[in-house]
Order: C-alpha cells, then sequence, then structure tokens
C-alpha cells in the first residue's frame, strides 16, 4: 500500500504521515520538487521556512528519496507488499503517475485557514521568522490552493478520503485516525460486500420513485443474477413523470399505501432473475430492504428503514440471515467527529 497525503500548508499531512509511520509500520518516501517553492510556506521576508522533521526521520533517506514520480512508483511496485507514505504529492502529473498503480489511495487533509494560518506562525516563530498578516496568508493560501496551472485543490478533490483536521493536540488526532482505518485495504480493492452494494447503488441511480431511490443486486457464488431499483411497473407511466398518485401527492410515511404503484428495487431484481434461477445461497444485496423470497439465504443493506424491526422479525421467522453492510469512511470526515 502506498498512501498519499495532500493538503494545504499546516493542514497535518506531516502529522498523519508520522501516525502511520509510528503505529502502523509505514515507511516514508521523498520525491524531490520541481517548481519553485510557493508563498505560502515562506515568512513574511520571504525566507523559505524548513519542514519541521521529527528526530531520526533523515536516517535512510537517501534510499527513499526519488527525483522523479516514475522512480518513485517503480521502487513501491517492487516493494508493494510493503507500506508506504510519501506527503510529496506535488501537481496533477505527479498524481497522473500515482494514480496508474492498484497500490495506491490519495487522502487530502484540511483544516480551516485561520487554524492554519496559527500553526504557520508557530513555525515561524520557532524558526525566528515574522509571520506573515491573517490576510497576507489567506491571499497566498488561495494562490496556492486555486491557481489555474499548479492550484492543489484539483488535487484534493480526486482524493478518496479527505481529512478536516482541526484537533487541538496530536493524541486527539491520533485517536481519531484510529477510528477512520486509513490503512484498510478496501480502499485499494473493494471487498465482495463492498463491489455488489457498490452495484446496488448504481442500479439505485436508474429509479424513477419520486420519494427514495433504492437499488438491489441478487448474488450466487459471487456472480450477479440480476438487478433492479424502484419504480412504476413496466408500461406504466414513469413515478416521476407523474404515473404514482402516491409518491406525486407527498403522502407521509405509511400513508396512501394502496395508491402507490411503484415497485420495490428487491420485487424487481426477484422478478427479473426468476425463482428457478435464484435457489438456496443467493445473497440479495440492497440500499433498504423490507422483502424477502424463496431461496434468499441472505441480506445485505446498507440505509436502515422506517419498518427495520419488523422486516428483521420476518427475515428471522424465515431463515434469512440480514445484516446491515458498513463500508471504511470515505468523503469528508471531520476528526473531531470521529
Amino acid at each position: 500500500m502506498l498512501i498519499g497525503l495532500c493538503g494545504g500548508i499546516c493542514a497535518g499531512k506531516h502529522s498523519v504521515a508520522d501516525y502511520l509511520e509510528d503505529n502502523h509500520g509505514f515507511q516514508r518516501l521523498y520525491l524531490a520538487r520541481t517548481a519553485a517553492t510557493p508563498q505560502v510556506e515562506k515568512s513574511a521576508l520571504d525566507t523559505k521556512l524548513p519542514q519541521d522533521e521529527r528526530n531520526g526521520i533523515n536516517e535512510g533517506r537517501a534510499e527513499f528519496s526519488f527525483t522523479r514520480a516514475e522512480e518513485l512508483v517503480d521502487f513501491v511496485t517492487k516493494h508493494w507488499q510493503k507500506r508506504w507514505v510519501t506527503t510529496d504529492v506535488w501537481d496533477e502529473n505527479v498524481l497522473e503517475v500515482l494514480l496508474r498503480r492498484p497500490f495506491f489511495v490519495l487522502i487530502g487533509v484540511d483544516a480551516p485557514v485561520s487554524l492554519r494560518w496559527k500553526r504557520f506562525k508557530a513555525r515561524c516563530e520557532k524558526h525566528s521568522q515574522p509571520a506573515p498578516s491573517l490576510e497576507e496568508f489567506v491571499t497566498r493560501n488561495d494562490h496556492h490552493l486555486y491557481n489555474s496551472t499548479t492550484g492543489l485543490a484539483k488535487l484534493i478533490e480526486q482524493s478518496s478520503v479527505r481529512l478536516l483536521n482541526a484537533s487541538s493536540s496530536l493524541p486527539s488526532l491520533h485517536r481519531a485516525l484510529n477510528e477512520v482505518d486509513l490503512t484498510n485495504e478496501e480502499r485499494l480493492r473493494p471487498s465482495w460486500d463492498q463491489y455488489f452494494m457498490r452495484l446496488a447503488s448504481l442500479a439505485a441511480q436508474r429509479s424513477n420513485c419520486m420519494k427514495r431511490r433504492v437499488g438491489c443486486v441478487l448474488v450466487r457464488e459471487r456472480r450477479v443474477i440480476s438487478t433492479g431499483y424502484n419504480g412504476t411497473p413496466r408500461g406504466i407511466r414513469n413515478c416521476n413523470e407523474g404515473g404514482c398518485p402516491r409518491c406525486n401527492d407527498g403522502f407521509g410515511a405509511g400513508q396512501g399505501l394502496a395508491t402507490c404503484l411503484c415497485i420495490h428495487a428487491e420485487e424487481n431484481a426477484l422478478l427479473e432473475a426468476g425463482r428457478e434461477r435464484i435457489r438456496e445461497g443467493a445473497i440479495l444485496y440492497c440500499d433498504t430492504i423490507k422483502i424477502t423470497q424463496v431461496g434468499i439465504s441472505e441480506v445485505v443493506f446498507s440505509q436502515s428503514y422506517s419498518m427495520d424491526t419488523e422486516t428483521a422479525a420476518v427475515f428471522k421467522e424465515s431463515g434469512v440471515h440480514l445484516r446491515q453492510f458498513s463500508p471504511p469512511r470515505n468523503g469528508l470526515v471531520d476528526l473531531t467527529d470521529v
């Protein structure tokens, strides 16, 4: 696994890298910067500040330092079973090279700009340099992140996880990172549950129901038998075109059910498969679930539903194993909330 950390100045990239080294056996890799040092990394006197390195961080550094992204990737490819981390994702060209490999995952690290300014002020004071004003820091930061050709924002947008690091101390940061589970191998290659649930979520995008999008995938022996999504029956006007009276009249949960024409995603998947193709051992993956059928041995769902208690009781009586899918956290993660 190779984790790339990308973010603005003083967002906490190096602190996250230190955590991965100390707690999960990662080794830091270094990539030379070819562009000039951005203004946001300089003091008010335009003096470049050294990156705070921990004691011993330079030991063996030459072995893990590279001048080109291709060299770094080739090195990791030969040692792909080990754990590596780099904070040197400098630009789109570097990221493009890294993304070619299946062992790479990009993690974005961010923090409120006022907090990053305070952290940068502390760094300036440590090196006896005057810090830029908040206004000047914001101006430099905007150029660093949003410049049309060199801005890092375009890179951060491609990260699978974006950490909002407003942590007040390293121990609190480390506790939060323990919960996020950055080293989960499913971030590189989805598990079977994750794979089929993503297919169910993709199927849900075809839903025409005005109330809720739901998708379903029916699987046996890790092979897709059928897919389905909720909406009006074939031959009837789509729900989002006025085909279902209940959904278009705005009834609340549990109301007007007799006028609802929409078919559940799991119903459509079961109808599409047919009983002769289901057989024992079939697994049903669905965003939400309330229907079972002969031959379904297990139901995996991702979102709760208003009838979960009743549904669970029916499944238990019919001998169907019901479990909720919990993937690794992706997207924006506020580390003060985990």
